[in-house]
């Protein structure tokens, strides 16, 4: 066992964890992460959710409560849901009182089938973070083009955002502008901005896995040369558009009004290719201010072979735009790619949540009390 998890918190790298259970919660596990791991945040999605209740490992009373109450499935999930989260931000608020609200944060999902409603999903959002009711919850609103003004209007409300789904460079920048927008409401309203938190999840695997199946289907030496190379140059990039973006002047009036950044969240971090180390999108994405949720896997590979050696990405932008235009210049669209990944990124959820759907629905009626 190395102290790569240590090393990595010391260059600034919130390390959290992309895993959330009722048994996690329960057996003391999370709390042992967050003791010996330097686990500092926890984040979910449908898909998470969909294998942790599915397993019915710890949710059986609460399932035959609700069935006894009749409530429906959609309201079933959801306060199976937020008392998960709930618990494991209660779990996590000391690491959020000792870091000023930065971290010890729990991320919940609005419902993935309103990913192309705005109004929904800023409805949505208020009602989980009512139901959550915890300062150290940050809501999960997808990055679709109608997820960008929810964002706004969500954080102008003063709930904190993490942005998921995000693929793609320009879409990064539509969300930081989304971010800053929302925070220029807040700050108009009069509401105290340092309480205001958002993370913008930018996925990284899933850009490899695409790319590199299109690099093999070219063939060539040039092309597989290229493979490994495309998520981390793109996530590199949206790191360089970060700073950017939090250097600017319009940033300077709101950082002067007490406004916190938007770290950059590293997601999908779990090695697809076993080709590679199995912590490449950890130990070569290291930088200030960014975070790094990680499956339990992962966590356990950084622990144990993590390969920390500083900052792995100042200096890399010129190398990282040459590694695009490369895969552009073999017919690989950058921007087919990355809507592609985007809406299959939103249809995955969405068949997770609809998976979820079907097995409490079956779970309420197998615990549902007999008539009379």
């Amino acid at each position: 066992m190395t102290d790569a998890l240590k090393r990595l918190s010391e260059e600034g790298v919130a390390i959290w964890l992309d895993d959330l259970s009722r048994k996690r919660i329960t057996s003391g596990n999370l709390a042992e992460l967050i003791d010996q791991s330097h686990v500092v945040g926890v984040t979910t999605n449908p898909s998470i959710f969909q294998k942790a209740i599915s397993s019915g490992d710890g949710y059986e009373e609460q399932v035959a409560d609700l069935a006894a109450r009749k409530v429906t499935v959609e309201e079933a999930i959801r306060m199976i849901t937020t008392a998960d989260v709930r618990d494991a931000a209660d779990i996590l608020r000391p690491v959020f009182d000792a870091t000023d609200g930065q971290d010890g944060r729990v991320s919940i999902e609005v419902d993935p089938r309103l990913a192309h409603n705005t109004k929904a999903t800023v409805a949505e959002a208020k009602q989980l973070a009512w139901l959550v009711d915890r300062p150290n919850t940050l809501i999960k609103i997808p990055a679709t083009k109608a997820g960008l003004p929810a964002i706004t209007e969500t954080i102008g409300r003063g709930i904190s955002v993490n942005v998921t789904l995000i693929f793609s460079l320009e879409r990064y920048r539509e969300v930081m502008d989304a971010y800053l927008a929302g925070l220029e409401k807040a700050k108009a309203k009069g509401l105290d901005l340092s309480k205001i938190h958002s993370v913008a999840s930018f996925f990284v695997s899933r850009v490899d896995t695409e790319i590199d199946k299109r690099l093999d289907g070219i063939g060539t030496d040039e092309a597989k040369a290229l493979k490994g190379k495309a998520a981390l140059a793109n996530a590199r990039l949206a790191y360089e558009a970060y700073e950017e973006v939090f250097g600017s002047d319009r940033w300077g009036s709101l950082d002067k009004a007490g406004a916190n950044k938007q770290r950059p969240l590293w997601a999908s971090t779990g090695v697809k290719d076993p080709a590679y180390k199995d912590t490449l999108y950890v130990d070569d994405l290291v930088a200030p201010g960014t975070v790094n949720t990680m499956p339990e896997a992962t966590l356990e590979a950084t622990a144990d072979h993590g390969e920390i050696v500083g900052n792995t990405i100042a200096g890399t932008y010129e190398q990282a735009r040459a590694e695009l235009d490369a895969v552009e210049k073999l017919g690989i669209a950058y921007d087919d790619v990355v809507q592609l990944l985007e809406d299959e990124g939103v249809e995955k959820f969405e068949a997770s949540w609809n998976d979820l759907l079907k097995s409490t629905e079956a779970e309420l009626k197998k615990l549902a009390p007999s008539e009379g």
